[in-house]
C-alpha cells in the first residue's frame, strides 16, 4: 500500500494529532509497520492509552482503504508531506500539516504567492486598498492567497477572480463545509477557476480553535503576507507572526491614525514591517521568483528578460505609450495622470504597475511619477 494513503489513514485517525504523527514519523518503524501494531506497540512509539486503543482497533488496510474511496467519491484532492506536489514553501515551515485536501487547481500551490489579510469588518478604505492591490498582483501574476472568511479575505478573493487572476482560499473548516455559509457562491467559483484547501478531514466538526491554526497554512504556502486593515487584536496578525516565524516578508497598508481598524498595522510598521501604498511594494519584492503562465510569452509581454529583469527596448501597449508620453513632459502626480487620461483609477493603476515593472517609470514620494 502506497505511503502517501498510509499517511492519510493515520492523519485521519480519532485523536491523532500534527504532533503525535511527528513522533510516529520520528520513530524508527515504517508506515505499513503501524498496520498490524497491537495496543502496547502504539503506546511505544509515544501514543497515550486513548489514542493506542483507538489506534489498535482501527488502523489496518481496510480502514486506510476507506479513507482513501471516502476522499475520491466526494471529488476531493489529496496531497500529502511525501508526494511530489506538496508545496515546497509549506514543506519549509516547522509545523507543516501531513496531509491537505484540495478542491481546484493543485499547480497554483507552485506559483509564486502572497497572502493578503485583514479585518472582517472593513471600512470603504480597506476595501478598496485590498481591490486595488489585488488587482495589481494578479496583473504580475502573483498569485493571491487569503482565508475565505469575511470582509477583506473576501474582498481579495473576489477582486482576484474579477481580474483573471489566480487565488487559493485556505479553510479554518474542513474541505466539504462551507464557512461563512453566505460565501457558497464564491466557494464554488474558488474551486471552479482557483483552489481551495484544508487540512482537516472530510466531516470534521468544526471549532474555534481552527482558525487560527489555518493561518500558519496562509502564511506557509506564500512568499509574503500583507495585513490590509486590522485592530490590534485581529487575528490577522496571527498569520503575520506566522509569516514571521517562517522566515517570510512582512507588509502593511498603512491607515488613518484614529481609526481603530488601522491600529494593527501601523503597529506592524513600527515593528518593521514594509510600507504598501502600491502593488508595486509587493511585487518589486519577487520579480525573479515569479514563474507565471508561460514564462518566455509573460516576460515578452511585461519587456523582461529571461530572469525576469527589464529590458530595453520593452514593447508597450497603447495605453504605455500614453502614459510615457505625458510623462515625457515632465513629473506627474496621479491625481493628474487620471486627469489627463479620463481613465478609472483601476485602468491607471494597471497601466503604471506594468511601466514600473518595465522599469520605464519609477514612483516617487506623494504618488508622483517619473520616467528612467
Amino acid at each position: 500500500m502506497e505511503e502517501r494513503w498510509l499517511l492519510l489513514g493515520l492523519h485521519e485517525l480519532e485523536g491523532i494529532g500534527r504532533k503525535t504523527i511527528q513522533r510516529i514519523w520520528s520513530s524508527d518503524y515504517r508506515l505499513d509497520e503501524l498496520l498490524h501494531f497491537s495496543e502496547q506497540k502504539w503506546l511505544e512509539v509515544g501514543l497515550n492509552p486513548t489514542q493506542a486503543r483507538i489506534a489498535a482497533q482501527c488502523y489496518d488496510e481496510d480502514w486506510v482503504h476507506e479513507r482513501y474511496e471516502r476522499v475520491r467519491s466526494g471529488d476531493i484532492g489529496v496531497i500529502t508531506y511525501v508526494d511530489e506536489d506538496y508545496p515546497l514553501l509549506m514543506k519549509e515551515t516547522v509545523d507543516a500539516p501531513w496531509v491537505l485536501y484540495t478542491k481546484g487547481d493543485i499547480s497554483l500551490l507552485h506559483t509564486c504567492s502572497v497572502a493578503m489579510v485583514g479585518t472582517r469588518i472593513p471600512t470603504a478604505y480597506g476595501r478598496r486598498a485590498a481591490e486595488m492591490l489585488t488587482e495589481g498582483l494578479c496583473d504580475a501574476g502573483i498569485t493571491v492567497v487569503s482565508g475565505l472568511a469575511r470582509g477583506i479575505d473576501s474582498i481579495c478573493h473576489e477582486a482576484a477572480l474579477r481580474r483573471g487572476g489566480n487565488t487559493i482560499g485556505v479553510l479554518g473548516t474542513a474541505i466539504d463545509q462551507i464557512y461563512p455559509p453566505q460565501n457558497a457562491s464564491l466557494f464554488a467559483e474558488m474551486a471552479s477557476k482557483g483552489l481551495i484547501v484544508s487540512e482537516y478531514p472530510p466531516g470534521t466538526r468544526s471549532h474555534p480553535g481552527m482558525f487560527p491554526q489555518r493561518n500558519r497554512i496562509i502564511a506557509g504556502l506564500t512568499r509574503g503576507t500583507v495585513v490590509v486593515e486590522a485592530d490590534v487584536k485581529s487575528g490577522s496578525l496571527i498569520t503575520a507572526d506566522a509569516a514571521l516565524e517562517a522566515d517570510r516578508d512582512v507588509f502593511a497598508v498603512p491607515g488613518p491614525i484614529t481609526s481603530p481598524k488601522s491600529r494593527g498595522t501601523l503597529s506592524l510598521i513600527k515593528q518593521g514591517a514594509k510600507t504598501v501604498t502600491e502593488a508595486s511594494d509587493i511585487v518589486e519584492e519577487y520579480v525573479a521568483d515569479l514563474r507565471i503562465r508561460d514564462v518566455s510569452s509573460y516576460n515578452r509581454e511585461q519587456g523582461l528578460d529571461v530572469n525576469g529583469v527589464s529590458k530595453a527596448p520593452a514593447s508597450e501597449t497603447p495605453e504605455e505609450k500614453r502614459v510615457v508620453l505625458l510623462l515625457e513632459q515632465g513629473t506627474m502626480t496621479l491625481d493628474e495622470l487620471l486627469e489627463a487620461t479620463a481613465w478609472d483609477f483601476g485602468l491607471l493603476h494597471s497601466v503604471l504597475l506594468s511601466l514600473i515593472i518595465k522599469k520605464r517609470i519609477a514612483q516617487l514620494a506623494g504618488t508622483k511619477y517619473k520616467l528612467i
